[in-house]
């Protein structure tokens, strides 16, 4: 699974250690005993190359941030500026604001020079210094931008639809004749990107959400027959609400986009939880925003500047429901509800995390210096690797209803494998 390159690489390499070409990670390593061949697809390593595309001392590089806010998303600018000024002898590296908004001259937004004063402590802050936005840019203007300003390398943090508008960029670069490498660092904190084992920003994000199911928790014990729903970041994929339940071992019901659920009837939802209530005196319910949109009256979709679904809310349907059984069954119960997802989404980079984001960037950076374009950096078997922006476009990362992820959440709340 090679990845494009801009052509050979000239220049001496300032480090002493290096990664060779060839060196292959496999996609996967646990392989099925009847067919040991298992799957061959092979990554690039990642990691600092021999010789360089880019003379260091000529090399103007930029970076932008781009979708919701995720803890570490100022780490990961700031080790790339360290990594291209300290390691490399990048002299100019720009910081271009409003996510992919500050690549259109259009719109007038004069990007940032990087320096030591400005990226010293920003590492210590939630949300990101560039600023973001969700959205498209227009390729041709943003790529005549990137020309126009003699950027050889472009950073791009965000998620798929950030990745996507990736390849738009370099394949205009292309079209254009300009040797631009573009490299993507996945950012989501739903961690549901392939070929990347745990996102930055995921187990800070898990942290929070876990904190708050915790102070959930002391509410609905603190009353008669309380229910709370908290609901926690997740569109298509319930890892983020997962991993809280785990970490909070408090949770009595988890609500994931990948697990199906039916509220009404016997075996139902409902008929569970007051079940669990009038047994133990309380219940807190964990759900993923994506959860649960088939309970909702078909209607026209609307969509987001990043074109995506705007999920219909599954956490006050919940609390709707919720109370018109227990009110219709006569009985007693008082309800807590917590949307806490901008304040798990902004907090600062827990340490973990921000160790994450230094090697993400770190290894976006040599990539780039190498001249690979094209390419995010993945996160597999404790390696990274180099994974071509357009493989990203046809795998999807979601939770096995079947598979230990799954089978942890229903052991850590005694919730029924399904509720039919």
């Amino acid at each position: 699974m090679n990845v494009t390159t801009l052509g050979p690489a000239a220049y001496p390499a300032p480090r002493k250690r290096w990664v060779d070409d060839r060196s292959r990670v496999p996609a996967t390593i646990v392989r099925d005993g009847d067919d040991p061949a298992g799957d061959e697809l092979l990554f690039e390593l990642a990691g600092a190359r021999e010789k360089l595309f880019f003379d260091p001392a000529q090399t103007r590089a930029g970076i932008v941030t781009c979708g919701g806010l995720c803890p570490g998303l100022n780490d990961v600018i700031r080790s790339l500026y360290f990594e291209l000024h300290h390691a490399y002898g990048v002299k100019e590296v720009f910081g271009f604001r409003w996510g992919y908004q500050g690549l259109d001259p259009q719109k007038g937004i004069e990007p940032i020079q990087l320096s030591h004063s400005v990226v010293d402590r920003i590492h210590l802050q939630g949300g990101t210094v560039l600023g973001t936005s969700r959205g498209p840019v227009d390729k041709v203007r943003a790529v005549e931008n990137l020309i126009r300003r003699g950027i050889n390398i472009l950073f791009t943090v965000g998620g798929d639809g950030t990745q996507r508008g990736a390849r738009d960029l370099y394949l205009e670069a292309q079209h254009h004749g300009h040797k631009l490498a573009v490299v993507g660092i996945p950012k989501t904190i739903d961690s549901d990107i392939p070929f990347v084992a745990r996102s930055f920003g995921y187990l800070t994000a898990i942290d929070e959400a876990a904190r708050v199911l915790d102070r959930a928790h002391t509410e609905v014990r603190s009353v008669q027959n309380g229910i709370a729903v908290v609901k926690l970041m997740g569109r298509h994929a319930g890892f983020l609400t997962a991993g809280a339940t785990m970490a909070s071992q408090d949770v009595n019901f988890t609500l994931v986009p990948e697990v199906g659920f039916r509220l009404d009837g016997p075996g139902g939802f409902l008929q569970a939880l007051e079940e669990r209530v009038v047994d133990r005196g309380h219940a807190v319910i964990a759900v993923a925003e994506g959860a649960g949109q088939d309970l909702f009256a078909t209607a026209e979709t609307a969509r987001d500047a990043s074109g995506n679904a705007r999920l219909k809310d599954i956490g006050p349907l919940l609390v709707e429901r919720i109370g018109e059984w227990f009110r219709g069954r006569n009985v007693p119960f008082i309800m807590r509800y917590f949307d806490p997802s901008y304040f798990v989404r902004s907090s600062p980079a827990n340490a973990e995390d921000s160790i994450l984001c230094d090697q993400f960037a770190r290894h976006a950076v040599h990539a780039g210096m190498a001249g690979k374009t094209g390419l995010v950096i993945g996160y597999l078997h404790d390696q990274f690797i180099h994974v071509p922006i357009d493989l990203l476009a046809t795998q999807e990362k979601r939770i096995d209803p079947n598979g230990a992820i799954w089978n942890a959440v229903l052991a850590a709340t005694g919730q029924p494998k399904q509720f039919a």
